[in-house]
């Protein structure tokens, strides 16, 4: 007698959530704010870096043993991954607006949100004036005043908020992020008057230097009561260098040299550096260590800028500290960013605040 076969039941499971892909993309949009634009902020300055040193690398021996070693397909693989990353969370951003525009709005309205708002434009800024020979410089040129607008437009903002606003005095909401409205006016400028327009690169750096000074006071004499940082977010005071940084940078295209206007800044940025440089780095989020790359990389720039000026021994050899340190800093960041992007847009993060709809990290 054959031996019965018992047929074992297949199951196929089916998916009886249509809408699983949407609430993933959603929840990375109600995640996502201005100040993951930190990144492309960083990616950027890496990027104009890199073309400024290719330039002055006669000026170096030190440099040109350094740069010989490395293929110029690098430094256009970077500038592109910089546009890449760029356009990707300019999209992201887009979309939660669109869809969580609720949360965009709270953004703006607080105290340290509305500062980030800032960096996309900074960005696109800088990627223009980091392009590579490929990208025809006079199609940058003709989009450059498309971001420089909206650094107005936040200006208007902002700053009309410090004067009319009983609510959003500087004196109490001042704080290390406040800076970078002061960095956009001053990229503003500088990329003004890379273009040659002088007479509006004056006007936006009279704005970023004005401001600059009211900023530094009040920060230097914030009250008991006025709104503070926490320690994790300890990075975003390497802002302090980022901004007479780019100032040196910004004025040095104006006047069309470094002059001691230039080096007052850069060492008064030099001295901030080495100031912060032992500050505390108590940290939870990967976004936050990004503002620690930008500032060092602006540093370094007004560096090149200053060596082409000084001749010596001193200034070239600084320059190289400066840009290496740069270099270093930014690879760190971008390995530990590759190997821990799970914890980009954590699920349980803990400076999320549905009371905001999303609190800056």
């Amino acid at each position: 007698m054959e031996d019965e076969i018992t047929p074992h039941p297949i199951k196929i499971t089916i998916n009886q959530d249509p809408d699983q892909n949407d609430k993933h993309c959603s929840s990375i949009l109600t995640r996502l704010h201005a100040g993951y634009f930190r990144i492309t902020l960083s990616l950027g300055a890496q990027a104009l870096l890199w073309k400024t040193l290719v330039e002055h690398t006669h000026e170096s021996l030190a440099l040109q043993r350094v740069l010989r070693t490395l293929p110029s397909t690098v430094i256009l693989l970077l500038w592109w991954l910089s546009l890449f990353t760029q356009l990707t969370l300019s999209l992201l951003y887009l979309l939660r607006c669109v869809r969580h525009f609720r949360m965009v709005k709270a953004e703006f309205s607080h105290y340290v949100g509305v500062n980030y708002l800032f960096a996309p434009w900074i960005s696109w800024l800088l990627l223009l004036q980091s392009a590579p020979s490929v990208v025809p410089k006079i199609i940058s040129y003709r989009i450059i005043w498309v971001f420089i607008l909206p650094v107005v437009v936040l200006d208007v903002k902002i700053y009309g908020q410090w004067f009319t606003t009983e609510k959003r005095l500087l004196s109490i909401f001042a704080n290390p992020t406040s800076q970078i409205s002061v960095i956009g006016n001053l990229a503003g400028a500088w990329a003004a008057a890379e273009m040659g327009w002088r007479e509006s690169a004056v006007c936006m750096f009279t704005l970023g230097a004005t401001h600059y000074l009211v900023v530094l006071i009040t920060l230097y004499q914030r009250l008991s009561g006025s709104c503070r940082i926490p320690a994790r977010l300890r990075p975003v005071y390497f802002l302090f260098v980022a901004a007479p940084s780019m100032g040196s940078l910004a004025w040095n295209s104006i006047s069309g040299s470094f002059d001691t206007s230039c080096k007052m800044l850069f060492f008064f940025s030099l001295f901030l550096f080495t100031s912060l440089f032992i500050v505390n780095k108590e940290c939870t989020t990967i976004v936050a260590w990004w503002a620690y790359s930008f500032p060092v990389s602006f540093l370094a720039l007004a560096s090149a800028e200053y060596a082409q000026q000084v001749k010596g021994v001193v200034a070239p050899g600084l320059m190289l500290v400066l840009s290496v340190l740069s270099i270093l800093v930014f690879l760190c960041l971008m390995m530990f960013t590759a190997f821990n992007t799970n914890l980009l847009f954590r699920e349980n993060d803990p400076n999320f605040n549905k009371s905001l709809g999303n609190t800056i990290h």
